[in-house]
């Protein structure tokens, strides 16, 4: 049975807004977060850091594991439900923050929502269903553009709704972000309960087994793409580095410059404006003219000079002076995607990217306990060697050290490549 066409046109519809709104929740309480944490524990300042290592862990590694139970779940029973008990999960689960008396169901809050919020590995099989190949690489980049645009939004909203020096006053406080976030999220529910059709025919649907939704089996895929694992390495030290930002950002900035949770949003919603600028028109310009490995140098060095100068930071002007070159680091995922895809035929593209997320989801687990770790010993209070920013410094080190690999393990091929527009690619660098 095939899906119609004002059928499809409505998935896309909700699954764009789904993405959107989940990157507004997801955003909404990265400014607040610490601020909740102190206030359940009364902990310093490195111990909150520690605590935020922790929950970013814990999310990571439900991601890691539900991602393939939810999208053969929804092989067997459709999109529909399997989509909609997902945001209905993820909305309680907000809600379940805002309540939280004790900072062990913040643990469990994180758990639930890592394990739900596997619903993107649904939202693309959606596309799948509703696209025909020739538009479902663009399709791919819409969604990567709805949760583009959900995050900036999302950290400014949670920044005012969580500060009360800010434009609220005395209405807004630390656990109101996820009130706001959990109601968006309920709405979000009901508009797919009216509108979204299912998309997945009877006859198409397969059984459940625990053979093809066990994500250690994307660990398999890591042995067998031969010719790129040297550069999947790259990205899975890109991507640790990259964890820094959702680990210790906020309490970083708020500890060494005495930022409030609207500062911290106000700066996410600037770096965000400067990364559409960089994804939505400078990668076009950039690539095709200096190819893919200067691109990609470009990219990453540009990722050590942010890292450098946020952690060195002691002025605010610092901070968002670094973020024309957080942005530029933008460069580097499209460019060694790119780059990587070109050395394996079409028949390998599927193993590639299950490689690249093997290597994405070890990197949101290694990266929290790297960057929190090094927050908790250098951000302890009237020691000698005091430095709430050595988060950044950790990633600056393992992007010099992504730079002299990715110098030493390119040939001449690669330096003279150029973009190759192939749809595995496309798709990737939508993701990035």
């Amino acid at each position: 049975m095939a899906v119609s066409r004002t059928a499809g046109k409505k998935a896309l519809l909700f699954v764009l807004l789904t993405v959107a709104i989940n990157a507004v929740g997801f955003g909404i309480i990265i400014p607040v977060l610490p601020d909740l944490v102190g206030a359940l524990t009364g902990a310093d300042d490195n111990m909150i850091g520690l605590h935020m290592a922790g929950l970013t862990f814990v999310w990571a590694l439900m991601q890691f594991i539900f991602m393939p139970v939810i999208g053969a779940l929804s092989d067997k029973y459709g999109r529909r439900p399997i989509m909609l008990i997902s945001l209905l999960g993820l909305g309680l689960d907000y809600f379940l923050m805002a309540f939280a008396p004790f900072v062990v169901v913040l643990y469990f809050a994180r758990m639930m929502s890592g394990a739900l919020g596997a619903t993107f590995s649904t939202a693309n099989a959606y596309i799948a269903d509703v696209s025909p190949p020739e538009t479902r690489a663009q399709n791919f980049g819409l969604v990567g553009a709805a949760f583009g645009a959900g995050f900036i939004l999302g950290p400014a909203i949670g920044g005012i709704l969580g500060d009360p020096s800010g434009p609220l006053g005395d209405l807004a406080g630390v656990r109101l972000p996820f009130f706001a976030a959990g109601v968006l999220s309920l709405i979000n529910v009901v508009f797919g309960f009216i509108v979204l059709p299912e998309t997945l025919a009877q006859e198409d649907r397969r059984e459940f087994k625990w053979k093809r939704a066990n994500a250690l089996g994307a660990l398999q895929s890591l042995k067998r793409v031969k010719g790129a694992q040297g550069l999947i390495f790259i990205l899975f030290l890109l991507a640790t580095a990259h964890t820094v930002y959702p680990t210790t950002y906020t309490i970083s900035m708020q500890t060494k410059l005495g930022w409030t949770s609207g500062d911290v949003g106000w700066s996410l919603f600037a770096f965000g404006i400067a990364q559409i600028i960089v994804q939505g028109g400078l990668i076009r310009v950039i690539i095709p003219k200096i190819g893919l490995f200067w691109a990609g140098l470009i990219g990453i060095v540009s990722a050590a000079i942010g890292y450098t100068m946020m952690g060195a930071a002691n002025a605010g002007w610092i901070v968002y002076a670094a973020g024309p070159f957080a942005a530029l680091a933008g460069l580097y995922g499209p460019a060694l995607n790119n780059m990587i895809s070109s050395r394996l035929s079409k028949s390998e593209q599927g193993e590639l990217q299950g490689a690249i997320g093997a290597a994405q989801g070890f990197a949101m687990m290694m990266g929290p306990i790297l960057m929190g770790v090094s927050f908790f010993i250098f951000a302890k209070k009237d020691t000698a060697y005091y430095h709430p920013g050595a988060p950044f410094f950790a990633a600056t080190a393992l992007v010099i050290l992504s730079v002299y690999l990715f110098v030493m393990w390119t040939n001449r091929k690669d330096h003279s490549a150029k973009a190759v527009k192939t749809e595995l690619s496309e798709e990737i660098s939508a993701d990035l």
